[in-house]
This record gives structure tokens, sequence and C-alpha cells, in this order.
């Protein structure tokens, strides 16, 4: 049983413009930290002296933490407060980064890699809870769209930041200003949490133990068989696009002789498909529907992998990562609005399962991913990625339709 501390006959005052444009600069940090190593790895391999697939370790072992933290995170905000607990991520944030930064060897930055996915793991899904408790359901889409332009521009301009690192031989850089963003997001987040109303601060206490309360609260969510689905399907999601799309710098680095600058700037229109999408999801979803998003977007996926990965030049990536970008925020967005809708009694609990599930097949396919490029070679990656990516949307688009 849980109890909330607002009362319906308290006046709520505004929330101040800037407090969700502060949400959405944390989220540009996280989505920095996330993919800023992708483009790193050639030169992480030579620093260090280990072999690529070595040196992804850095990237699964930061989304193994980003994905198992998320399922301590939401009860934690619940208790403490959402805001609050995203302003003190941020501080752990920038601690996380200066140790990816001043690390010594590449076990220490393992380690600092691990602390970094655990901390950033706070930021997305409690600042999405936040608006969720905040903006009314009628207005909340349009807000969580302008939101996620930071995770989206994160996203992009880590691999940028980390391909010009990468060619000026100065892979320690981006850790650091990554550490900057996040004190200065850190500070505005910890001083506007002081302003908010009382019904943005809102905590929940909950009776009796709160791990077997999490734990019961999964256990439920795990008996649905529509929820095992779509839990199923965005962890091979994450398996399939991620084990192939934190190799596609290296691939054209390696095969066309691109610098990893160039690299990391083509794969930036994986983010402007994904501003594509936003600008025209409304059409996309009165036409095609759910079960049409979820089938092109999975075609689009499939087909921007095979074209990067057998291209016969270099500039077919331009068409291919900005279809990647589209074809992705097709797929998942699908399977998020099901994510929301799969336990709404529970809704907290099965939103941090579906991010949960989905960071922890971007580790295992990148893991794979790894130990099997130097084998096989990254053009097969992308082939096989583009293989498992179409097969899991077309048989989710299969099992929704059939729901219908």
């Amino acid at each position: 049983m849980t109890h909330l501390n607002d009362s319906a006959t308290t006046p709520q005052l505004p929330i101040p413009g800037i407090a969700v444009p502060l949400l959405s600069l944390a989220a540009f940090g996280s989505g920095i930290s996330l993919r800023v190593t992708d483009p790193l790895l050639p030169q992480l391999s030579t620093e260090f002296g280990v072999n690529l697939g070595d040196a992804s370790l850095v990237i699964t072992v930061f989304s193994v933490a980003y994905g198992l933290s998320q399922l301590f995170f939401g009860p934690l905000g619940d208790r403490y407060g959402k805001y609050f607990i995203v302003a003190c991520a941020a501080f752990a944030c920038a601690v996380t980064s200066s140790l990816c930064a001043l690390a010594t060897g590449f076990s220490s930055l393992l380690v600092a890699r691990l602390l970094a996915g655990a901390t950033a793991a706070a930021i997305i899904p409690l600042s999405m809870a936040w608006i969720g408790d905040v903006i009314p359901y009628g207005q909340r889409q349009p807000v969580l769209a302008r939101f996620l332009i930071g995770q989206i521009l994160g996203l992009s301009t880590g691999v940028l930041i980390g391909g010009l690192a990468a060619d000026a031989h100065q892979w320690r850089l981006p850790f650091i200003l990554v550490a900057l963003i996040f004190v200065i997001v850190g500070i505005g987040l910890l001083s506007l949490n002081r302003r908010l109303p009382a019904h943005a601060k809102l905590v929940r206490q909950v009776e009796g133990s709160a791990i077997l309360h999490i734990l019961a609260e999964f256990r439920q969510i795990a008996a649905l068989p529509w929820a095992r689905l779509v839990l199923a399907t965005v962890f091979l999601e994450g398996v399939f696009l991620y084990g192939a799309f934190a190799f596609i710098a290296t691939h054209l680095h390696r095969v066309y002789g691109m610098s990893l600058t160039s690299s990391g700037a083509m794969i930036m229109l994986f983010g402007f498909g994904g501003f594509a999408f936003a600008i025209g999801s409304s059409t996309l979803v009165r036409r095609l529907g759910e079960s049409g998003l979820s089938q092109w977007g999975g075609i689009f996926l499939a087909a921007s992998l095979l074209i990067i990965g057998v291209a016969p030049a270099w500039w077919w990536a331009i068409p291919g990562c900005f279809m990647a970008g589209l074809g992705f925020y097709m797929l998942h967005n699908t399977l998020q609005i099901n994510a929301t809708q799969m336990a709404p009694e529970r809704r907290g609990a099965a939103v941090s399962a579906f991010a949960s599930c989905f960071f922890l097949g971007q580790s295992v396919g990148v893991g794979i991913a790894g130990r099997m490029v130097e084998r096989i070679g990254s053009a097969n990656i992308m082939l096989i990625g583009a293989t498992g990516v179409l097969a899991v949307a077309l048989h989710f688009t299969r099992r929704l339709r059939g729901k219908d």
C-alpha cells in the first residue's frame, strides 16, 4: 500500500518553465556518456594494448550497469523525490566521468565506466516519470518529445566528440567535457528543486520492505503474457541493433579509410532520422498505425544496416545512418507505447523493466559482437544485425496484429 503526500485541495502552482529544459540537458549529458566510446574503440585498443573485442567492454559494462540500475532508481525517486534524485545523479555522473578521464589502466577505465553507467541510469527514466507526474496527459506527448530532444542530440554528439578525440589522440577529453556538463546541470537542477511547487516534489512511502515490494511488482509484470512479449522484443532489439550500431564508426574507419571524426559525424545522421520521426510522427501514426510503424521500422533498420555493411562506397552510409534513426524510432516508439500500457496498475515498474531489458540487450549484443568482429569482420556484424532486427520486428508486428 502506498500513500502520496499531496492533497487534492491544495492549489497547484505552475511549474517553472526551465524545469523540463534542465532535465533535457541532463539527458543530453547521459546520451553523450552512452555513445562517446563507440568511435574511441580503435584508439583505446591501441592505447591499452587490447584487441577490439576487449576494448568494446567499455560499452558493455556501461550498458549492463545502466540497465540493471534502472530497476532501483524508480523506488528511490518515489521515496525522496524524482527531481531531487536526478539532480543528485547529475553530480554523481560528474564524479564517475572524471574517474573515466583519470583512469590509469584499462581495468580502472572499465570500473569507472561501470560506475558511470550506474549513475547515468537515473536521469532519463526518472525525468520521464516526473514529467508524467506533473504534466496532464493531454499535454504530455509534446513535452516528452521536447525532453527527448536532449537525449537524441546527446547520442549523436557523443559519437561526434568521440571521433574528434580519437583523431586527436586525446581520449580523456570527452570525459572531462561530460563531467563539466553534469556539474553545471546538477547545480541548475538542485537550485530549481528548491523552488518547485509542492505537487512537483511528491514522495511516496511504501509500507514494509521496499525490496520485497519491488520484487513483487516485477513478478506480477512477468506473469502477464503480453508484458513478457514486449520485454523480450525490446531485449532482442537491443541485442541485434546495438551489437551492430556500436561498430559502425569502426567499420567506416577500417573499410573505407574514413577518419574517426568523419565516421562520428556520419552517425549523427541517426539523430536526424529521429528528428524526422518526431516531426512526422502524427502523420505516420495516423497512416500506418502501431503495426505499420513496427513493420516498416524493422524494414528500414534492416535495410540501413545492410546498406552500411555491403555498400561499395562510403557515401552509402549517409542514407543508411539517417534511415536507421528513422526506423529505430518507428519501431522503438511503438514498443514504448505498449510498455506504458502492458501493466497500467504498476506502470513505473513496467517502464523500468522495459528500459532495463533494452539496455541489457545492448550490453549482450555489443559483448557478443565484440567477440566476433575480429573473426568475421564488421561487415558480417552488420548483416547479422540486419537479419536479427528484421525478424524481431516482423514477429512483434504479427503478434500486435493478432492482439488487435
